[in-house]
């Protein structure tokens, strides 16, 4: 059995998006006719860059190869040009031709892709949500009440999620993203943060926990005024409270308060992983599967994780596919502690695919499908491409500050 074939897909996400505004697929097809797929996190280039990228990595890298060879075809693709250094972009597209290999071997195995990773060690797999708003698109009007800055709109939409069976929430409430790094948080998003926590735990009791995020905004000292404001509503963990890249300054933050730290969306390999463990950063992991380098490179460091009694809690911003590979990661993890889904894994967000995600009360059921358990629906596909974006060859698009 060799690697034949790829092909990539840039899909549109139509409103209300959940997941982004467009997903990168690969499918990988074998000599023998099997395919297999991934998926692209991507947040730095267009959609459709990102997919030639993987048709260069797969006909360097993967081409001709058996696709049972995942640690050598990584290697080869992570070391290419003597780098050895994580890179975002490259990590992106590494994971998707990776997964899609896994899909491969679990469908020529005829076994879904957890038995082949050392077995199932959870049945079912408890999951939160991100607080949408109920209507329209997940990108309202800032100006304008919603979910996302009215705490009151928020702990309705937290109440209306704990009643369909969710006992975890998340929000993030403490202002909007910015590229200027680490900042002191003004008093009026100190007071906002809080007043969400409280309207939020008001309105759910203790039938939910709270999941706190930041995309880490502040400083360690900003972080630290911001947790113990955070303190009296208990949340479950603590988001990024502030800019990956540094660990000690984490663990700094993670020391002062009772909070739990949960970060490692943005981290791209093992070795960024083990300094947060070994700085005592973050309890809780979020490898994005679709970033981190694939499958076996999340399990490794779920492994690590175990070591220093951290949990893990795969983030999802992505398709089907990556969710699909998120379970089959979590059910073989004894230190799994929650799996973001996008909403009940229902509605728009699933027709990109043609198989479902099964979500009973509050848990993700793992199928038995061989391989991922999800497969790309073509129709809808070819009837959805993306073109919000073009390629930008040799023009800015970075403003030009006065």
């Amino acid at each position: 059995m060799k690697l034949q074939d790829i092909e990539t897909f840039v899909v549109a996400n139509p409103p209300p998006r959940h997941g982004g505004r467009y997903f990168i697929f690969v499918r990988l097809t074998t000599s023998c006719g099997i395919t297999g797929v991934g998926e692209v996190y991507n947040a730095t280039f267009s959609g459709r860059l990102c997919a030639l990228m993987a048709e260069e990595m797969f006909a360097r890298h993967f081409a001709g190869s058996d696709p049972h060879r995942i640690e050598y075809m990584w290697r080869a693709a992570y070391g290419a040009g003597f780098t050895q250094r994580p890179d975002v972009t490259v990590m992106g597209v590494l994971s998707a031709l990776e997964m899609a290999c896994w899909d491969i071997i679990g469908k020529a195995a005829d076994q879904p892709v957890y038995q082949l990773l050392g077995g199932k060690m959870q049945d079912r797999l408890r999951s939160y949500s991100y607080l949408y708003p109920p209507e329209g698109d997940v990108y309202p009007d800032p100006e304008t009440p919603n979910v996302y800055n009215d705490p009151h709109l928020a702990a309705e939409a937290a109440s209306a999620l704990v009643d369909q069976g969710f006992t975890a929430v998340k929000f993030d409430p403490a202002g909007p993203y910015s590229i200027y790094g680490g900042h002191q948080p003004r008093l009026a998003d100190l007071d906002r943060s809080e007043a969400f926590c409280r309207e939020i735990r008001a309105a759910v009791g203790d039938r939910a926990d709270l999941l706190f995020g930041t995309h880490g905004q502040f400083t360690v000292s900003g972080a630290k005024r911001m947790a113990r404001r955070l303190e009296p509503y208990d949340p479950l963990w603590f988001e990024e409270p502030i800019p990956p890249e540094n660990p000690a300054d984490m663990a700094e933050v993670a020391r002062s308060t009772a909070i739990p730290i949960a970060a490692g969306e943005r981290l791209c390999t093992k070795q960024e992983f083990a300094r947060v463990l070994e700085a005592g950063a973050a309890a809780i992991l979020q490898m994005n599967l679709s970033r981190v380098g694939g499958l076996l490179e999340a399990k490794k460091i779920a492994g690590m994780a175990e070591t220093r009694q951290a949990q893990i809690a795969p983030h999802l911003n992505c398709g089907p596919v990556t969710a699909a590979a998120n379970i089959q990661l979590a059910t073989t993890c004894p230190n799994f502690l929650i799996l973001e889904s996008i909403g009940r894994f229902d509605g728009p967000y699933m027709n990109v695919v043609s198989s479902e995600i099964t979500w009973q009360d509050g848990y993700v059921i793992p199928s038995t499908a061989p391989g991922l358990g999800v497969t790309l629906n073509d129709a809808y596909i070819a009837a959805h491409p993306y073109e919000g974006e073009a390629l930008h060859l040799g023009m800015s698009t970075t403003p030009v500050l006065p």
